[in-house]
């Protein structure tokens, strides 16, 4: 008897314990932020007791298996989830975008970036016209990745402007404005005079970028592009470069270098001049954006106009993306083999797979270049290729049409 009732209270302990774990793993999956389109429904399994309820304590359903909601104003909700009405448990914070559609490129562009002032990229000891070695920079506080904005109060856009405000000072003491992580700060550096009569500041400087990727989707509402779904980051420093002004152009494709393992390929190019497709005006994580400027420069399909996918509707499986590769947009096949729903906070949204034969014998499977491709699912725009796997070029990352369209 006493054995049977310490199998029972076993028993009983197990099923209280795995009744509170599943309670927790059940509250832990409900996401804290849920991106939506217009119109959209929200379904959040539950467990009995867990309810879901808007702030103004309107409850969306509460059956013990599916919460679940249409939104239709577009802008953000909160919502509250809590235990029998009486216990709070998070906060659901819901942005409901507006329904929209878009045209998924593919092509392969040209891309000049320039920066918010000159981008510090590195220092270096300089030797003054007495034969010593100086560090002007040393007391500046001025790092890599910092921005030079301004040069005794005239502002600084170039390299060219840097050198002959510093020349002008002859030595004299010069006073900077730069942005270090988006704070203006102030500075203050003498020149060092050197043996060809030049004076220095002892730091390596950067005014632009420029590479080859690749063009997302056109919005033909607004007239504006997303590209690449990635920001573009300074080779040196590895930060973001805060972007003044740039352009997206016509590339001419040179030659494409194959990926095989730990040694990534990527797609040669020259960028053709007077053939400026569109501005840039923003440089992010999940891409850079602009306004469309020469329609006739890009080659636009309007027949792939499509509704763009919240995440919700993206569905472990087969895919497509749209790639410029061979000089034409074509569709290659992929596989979408992992989506992390809760991910707001990077591009690495999905895990995806390069399936298609043709594709891989050019590539190898992602190269850089083919950062930004659109991927489509279902008839609609579902995200963007991002990142390769450097052990793997078959694999990589997407990021998710609904960052994009932030």
């Amino acid at each position: 008897m006493d054995a049977n009732m310490k199998y029972l209270k076993k028993f009983v302990l197990l099923f209280v314990l795995f009744f509170i774990y599943s309670y927790i793993v059940s509250i832990d999956n409900i996401p804290l932020n849920i991106k939506i389109f217009q119109g959209e429904n929200i379904d959040i399994p539950t467990l009995w007791g867990i309810n879901i309820q808007k702030e103004n304590s309107e409850t969306l359903e509460t059956s013990t298996n599916l919460s679940s909601n249409i939104f239709n104003k577009i802008g953000t909700e909160k919502l509250q989830v809590n235990l029998f009405d009486k216990i709070n448990l998070k906060t659901i914070n819901v942005e409901v975008l507006e329904q929209t559609e878009v045209i998924p490129s593919g092509e392969i562009i040209g891309i000049k970036l320039y920066t918010n002032g000159i981008l510090v990229v590195g220092t270096t000891s300089i030797e003054g016209a007495d034969g010593k070695i100086y560090k002007p920079f040393e007391n500046s506080d001025i790092q890599e990745g910092d921005s030079i904005i301004e040069v005794n109060g005239n502002k600084i856009n170039s390299t060219k402007e840097l050198i002959f405000e510093v020349n002008k000072s002859e030595g004299k003491e010069l006073e900077l404005k730069y942005l270090h992580n988006s704070e203006q700060k102030i500075t203050k550096i003498i020149p060092i005079k050197t043996k060809d009569g030049n004076y220095k500041l002892g730091l390596w400087v950067r005014d632009s970028a420029a590479g080859v990727g690749t063009m997302t989707f056109y919005n033909e509402e607004t007239n504006s592009f997303v590209a690449l779904g990635h920001a573009i980051t300074d080779i040196d420093t590895g930060e973001i470069i805060q972007t003044s002004t740039g352009e997206i152009d016509n590339v001419e494709i040179l030659s494409v270098i194959k990926g095989e393992k730990d040694e990534p390929g990527r797609i040669e190019g020259s960028i053709r001049n007077n053939t400026t497709i569109g501005n840039i005006y923003n440089n992010t994580p999940f891409g850079i954006y602009g306004i469309i400027k020469n329609k006739n420069n890009l080659n636009l399909n309007y027949n792939r106009k499509m509704k763009v996918a919240s995440r919700g509707e993206i569905e472990i499986g087969k895919a497509t993306c749209l790639s410029g590769i061979d000089g034409k947009v074509k569709e290659y096949e992929l596989e979408i083999e992992k989506i992390y729903l809760n991910n707001n906070y990077d591009n690495k949204s999905m895990v995806i797979k390069i399936t298609d034969t043709n594709l891989i014998n050019k590539t190898g499977g992602i190269i850089q270049g083919m950062s930004g491709s659109p991927i489509i699912q279902n008839g609609k725009f579902i995200g963007a290729i991002t990142h390769v796997l450097v052990n793997n070029p078959q694999v990589g990352y997407a990021v998710f049409a609904d960052q994009m369209m932030n």
